[in-house]
């Protein structure tokens, strides 16, 4: 290669012959202006004792015309003359600040003495005051800070941020998770960062989730941000990280390469760089690392309305055959096939809200055999599904789903009246539900102490201890607790249930009955118009009206999305394999 085509190692959006030819460009202008020869060295010009990077100059040399170099360079290095050299009055500083957030190494080191109020706001960012002048934006010194006051200073900063103007837009991708974009004329763009929620609420009309938003801000004119939602986030890490690189790289006003998880008003770096090879890896911190597992998992269950997507029967059906051949010689596919099998359970209600079919039993019945498989110990299980025979693998004991997998096991056992299994399911220790190592699945507190309430129930332990730990899974489901799932996932489908057993556990039965009521309300309204599987049916709230009813609760049978064969017996059949046999 020559230096026609090699990038220059300082400046390397141009060949090497390239930025020699504007760093003999910038030698001119600025000896012309001052009559002294510049230091122009690397990526950087050094004349009169400024300091004047040529990165920026040399992104947008290279979408310009070579011809259309002087020109652009002379303008360039005008537009820096005329900018103001300090001395506005307190009230100047007041109205023009804005708060702008820029690389390290912007000072130089030999002038860092004058800008001692940077602050540091993330790794690869720093955060300064800049006067928005007419024809240029400069940085505050310490003596522009000591002028106007810096409390008010900062204030007044933040306020003029919010009223800078941008536009945004959503980007969609077939594959690849939502975006949004977020640009503008304005050198402040990327700083809005900081008041990342008052950014989406705007272009998206939704608060900031609790689990917080992915944002990257690559150059001043650009940012790009997910909003964690679901399990999404997880490739939304890596397409925020190629357009970070590409847009830094391109410039103009390159800022950051990194991606950034906005959390609790804070920004965190997720990227490494090694800046020896220049290589970059993503490296989610342990708080975010276990948010975007979480969310995987409830996406691959089909628990999320905003990743849950319409499945046909026929389809979910032979998907369920495909994994219970799996689970034969693979038992580690057990859990995707107890997922598919109560998917399939909760879509047959589409054309059969109230159960009456064989098929909607059969369905329960895969679902209640494999919850058990994928739990505890049990006996190789021959049975027709689906007009197919079908054999559902015997199992050692062990656990190989996680405490969310464990309860929808348990409802299903509530609503099959498997009594046998759901003794079973009571009897897995519940550490063993917790998960350990790099590839458990995470899930937040209030799970796990409902499934410790429910199975001190089952095993009739101390009324007093079953009181206890169902506070605790009260106390543990509040928002500022329960972190790693949605909010309003949280709210409006899980805590339903522990609901509905505290009113089961008082024998309240007119609040039960409210509460029931109450549960498939949040149902509803979670879901809303989606016509995913699990929006047919509400599972938890189902398997504690079954067990309510069998108890003898005046529960009433003519509700929607509570298959109503289910809950008041009619359906019932025998069940092979029962552990009540054995």
């Amino acid at each position: 290669m020559t230096p026609h085509d090699t990038p220059d190692s300082h400046l390397p959006q141009l060949t090497g012959a390239q930025a020699d030819r504007l760093r003999a460009l910038v030698t001119d202008d600025l000896r012309a202006r001052s009559g002294a020869l510049p230091t122009v060295v690397g990526d950087t010009a050094l004349s009169e004792g400024h300091r004047h990077p040529l990165t920026n100059l040399a992104q947008r040399c290279r979408v310009t015309p070579e011809d259309e170099w002087p020109a652009m360079v002379e303008e360039h290095f005008a537009r820096l003359s005329r900018s103001s050299a300090g001395g506005e009055s307190a009230e100047e500083l007041l109205e023009r600040t804005v708060l702008r957030l820029v690389p390290p190494g912007t000072v130089p080191a030999e002038a860092a003495d004058g800008y001692t109020y940077l602050r540091g706001v993330a790794e690869g960012l720093n955060l300064a005051l800049a006067l928005d002048a007419p024809t240029s934006v400069r940085l505050l010194t310490d003596a522009d800070v000591e002028r106007a006051g810096a409390d008010a200073l900062w204030a007044a900063a933040e306020r003029n941020l919010v009223r800078e103007p941008v536009r945004h837009e959503e980007v969609r991708l077939d594959g690849h998770p939502v975006l949004y974009s977020v640009y503008g004329d304005s050198p402040f763009v990327s700083t809005k960062a900081l008041i990342l929620p008052e950014l989406i609420a705007e272009a998206t009309g939704r608060r900031m989730p609790m689990a917080g938003a992915l944002v990257v801000v690559p150059t001043r004119h650009l940012l790009a941000f997910h909003p964690i939602v679901d399990g999404s986030a997880v490739d939304a890490v890596n397409d925020l990280a190629t357009y970070a690189v590409k847009a830094h790289e391109d410039g103009p006003g390159s800022l950051s390469p990194r991606v950034y998880w906005w959390h609790d008003g804070r920004l965190t770096t997720l990227t490494v760089i090694d800046h020896e090879t220049r290589t970059f890896s993503q490296q989610p911190p342990a708080g975010l690392l276990a948010v975007l597992r979480s969310m995987r998992a409830l996406d691959r269950a089909g628990r999320l309305v905003t990743a849950a997507r319409d499945t046909e029967v026929p389809r979910l059906s032979d998907a369920t055959v495909a994994l219970l051949d799996a689970a034969a010689v693979a038992p580690d596919r057990l859990p995707d096939a107890f997922a598919s099998a109560v998917t399939l359970a909760h879509a047959r209600a589409a054309d059969d809200p109230r159960a009456s079919l064989l098929e909607s039993w059969d369905a329960w019945v895969i679902a209640a055999l494999l919850g058990t498989a994928l739990f505890a110990g049990t006996k190789e299980v021959t049975t027709l599904f689906e007009e197919r025979e079908v054999t559902v693998p015997a199992t050692g004991p062990g656990v190989r789903g996680d405490a969310r997998a464990w309860l929808d096991a348990f409802y299903v056992s509530l609503v099959t009246r498997e009594r046998a299994r759901t003794q079973a399911l009571c009897e897995v220790p519940l550490d063993a539900l917790r998960g350990s190592g790099p590839d458990a699945t995470p899930v937040d507190d209030h799970v796990l102490h409902f499934v410790d309430t429910l199975q001190s129930y089952w095993l009739h332990r101390p009324v007093d201890d079953v009181v206890a730990k169902l506070a605790a899974a009260m106390d543990a489901s509040y928002p500022e607790k329960a972190t790693l799932a949605p909010k309003d996932f949280v709210n409006h489908v899980e805590y339903q249930p522990i609901a509905l057993f505290h009113r089961l556990l008082t024998q309240e039965h007119d609040k039960f009955s409210a509460a029931l009521a109450q549960a498939l309300e949040d149902h509803a309204r979670y879901w809303g118009d989606s016509t995913a599987p699990r929006s047919r049916v509400a599972l938890g709230p189902l398997a504690l009206a079954c067990l309510a009813y069998d108890m003898e609760f005046p529960v009433g049978t003519d509700h929607d999305r509570l298959p109503r064969y289910l809950l008041d017996r009619s359906r019932l059949e025998v069940i092979p394999g029962s552990l009540a046999d054995g």
